[in-house]
């Protein structure tokens, strides 16, 4: 064990890498899908977010099963339906149908993600070999989120859209080829059993909450169908909690959140990705559509993101375990807020120099969150459950990044449709009008298409237009995200204890039977 460990942890990697990558590589191909399969901006949401709703709603209920059943096997079954989903994706025409196709591989990923860190915390035990190998899997998952873009871009260039989703297929196979290899095999034979009343609330209260706030800029926020959609998602979320407390089996074991470390890492990790999943979906549009910038030359523009994440994920754990978590996780939030007040400035002049210097702050506040918050929270569970505390770990990096691209993306299509209602010219044809409404990808074909019609003062209005509520919708959206981050920032330095809690530091109730929780483990 000891001599293929560097083997283990370079498998649990790339699996980590795949599904990661997965969850931005479409990012880049936005503006081609409003071209070729003439999406709307709610259905870009759609096609974004399928893939992160299903992978965090199953995420709890994949994490428990891979405890019982297995977790290497669980991760090879997981590598098989990713990869199989991802090369069905490519054969897509429409919007729809690549949907559906995100929501499979995002099955694929749920049985993926937690495996990867709970057979990394029952390989690495002595707390700074853990550290060091979370800070890794952090820097890996975290570069790959932000290196989405330029893989995409890079494909893009040479090929079709399709590609992105053809090119997924091998590297699930070699990565599944290495797990069948390396890694041990490792389980819980005291794991619960399936707990399926919480798997069929949690899905149904994460997955009506997304959709309402995706429609929202469609329906009204104010709208009957909108209230009632927030209240009964807030129903569910209450009945999933009952269940949970009185289930002798429970999927989640809430006793785990009277853990403050546990509880503020948590919340810690759901901020930093709410924040960069909302970037990363509005910043890959204004690269393309405002910087003029290629699908590849978006992505290496976002290289700042990628390489201050990377490093920062592995310095952050190191300074974790010498300085205390609080402190770490406090500061990287608040650059993180700092990151997205800058943000909120840009307009089509800003230079790239200053927005690499923004990205270099967000990507750094990035990565010294997101992973020291993770090893804070796989000190608290028991090895044992391990896939159980990743899951829930996994759970917020995913309610945090769905939630994020369905709030700051639905800020700004309601700030975009509103300021381009009020300005597009009054005798603009209504197909026209609301073909511009659709997205501002389309809206600026529209300007282009007018202007060749022999309208070029016309269609310079509905450029303008355009421009002027996509910047009002991304500044809207950015300060959304600073004021969350900088919230975040508060909690942790109010809550986050600074180094694990030793056994009976907090006053806990006695575990359950069926998910034994300590105050820490180190």
């Amino acid at each position: 064990m000891h001599r293929s460990r560097p083997l283990i942890l370079a498998s649990l990697l790339l699996a980590s890498f795949l599904i990661n990558l997965d969850t931005t590589i479409v990012n880049v191909a936005l503006p081609t899908l409003v071209r070729e399969l003439h999406a709307s901006t709610s259905q870009l949401q759609w096609i974004v977010d399928a893939y992160s709703l299903v992978f965090a709603a199953l995420l709890l209920a994949a994490g428990s099963l891979s405890d019982r059943v297995g977790r290497k096997g669980m991760l090879l079954a997981g590598l098989g339906v990713l990869g199989a989903a991802s090369f069905a994706g490519g054969l897509m025409t429409t919007p729809g149908q690549l949907i559906v196709a995100r929501c499979v591989m995002g099955l694929g990923a749920a049985m993926i993600f937690p495996a990867t860190l709970s057979l990394i915390s029952n390989v690495f035990v002595e707390r700074r070999e853990r550290a060091r190998a979370i800070g890794l899997w952090g820097a890996t998952a975290g570069a790959a989120i932000a290196l989405g873009p330029i893989a995409g871009g890079w494909l893009l260039q040479h090929f079709s859209w399709t590609s992105i989703f053809f090119a997924m297929a091998p590297v699930a196979v070699v990565a599944a080829v290495l797990v069948a290899r390396f890694v041990p095999t490792s389980r819980d034979p005291e794991a619960p059993r399936a707990d399926r009343p919480g798997l069929v609330l949690s899905t149904a209260a994460m997955g009506l909450l997304v959709y309402t706030i995706i429609e929202a800029p469609n329906q009204g926020w104010t709208s009957t169908r909108s209230i009632v959609g927030f209240v009964v998602a807030a129903a569910l979320l209450v009945a999933f909690v009952a269940r949970e407390r009185s289930a002798p089996e429970p999927m989640l074991d809430l006793s785990l959140f009277r853990n403050l470390r546990f509880t503020a890492a948590s919340s810690s990790v759901t901020v930093a990705f709410f924040s960069l999943a909302g970037f990363i979906f509005l910043i890959t549009q204004y690269f393309q559509f405002f910087k003029g910038y290629g699908p590849l030359s978006t992505g290496l523009h976002l290289l700042p993101v990628a390489t201050s994440v990377g490093v920062t994920s592995v310095l952050g754990t190191r300074l974790a375990v010498r300085y205390g978590t609080k402190v770490v996780v406090a500061g990287g939030l608040t650059f993180l807020a700092g990151f997205f007040a800058w943000v909120s400035t840009a307009t089509t002049g800003t230079s790239y120099l200053v927005i690499a210097a923004q990205m270099v702050l967000g990507g750094s506040g990035m990565g010294l969150t997101s992973a020291p918050a993770t090893e804070a929270i796989m000190d608290v569970v028991p090895k044992a459950k391990a896939g159980v505390g990743s899951a829930v770990n996994d759970t917020t990096r995913l309610l945090g990044a769905t939630l994020g691209v369905a709030v700051i993306g639905s800020v700004y299509a309601s700030l975009y449709a509103s300021r381009l209602t009020s300005s597009l010219p009054a005798h603009l044809p209504a197909p026209l009008a609301r073909a511009a409404h659709d997205s501002v990808g389309a809206a600026l074909e529209v300007a282009h298409r007018v202007s060749l019609a022999g309208r070029p003062a016309v269609g310079a209005q509905v450029h303008a237009a355009a421009s002027s509520g996509f910047f009002d919708g991304l500044s809207a959206g950015c300060l959304v995200a600073a004021g969350v981050s900088a919230a975040g920032a508060l909690l942790a330095a109010a809550l986050l204890p600074a180094q694990p809690l030793r056994l009976g530091a907090e006053a806990d109730p006695p575990p359950r039977r069926s998910v034994p929780v300590s105050a820490a483990v180190e």
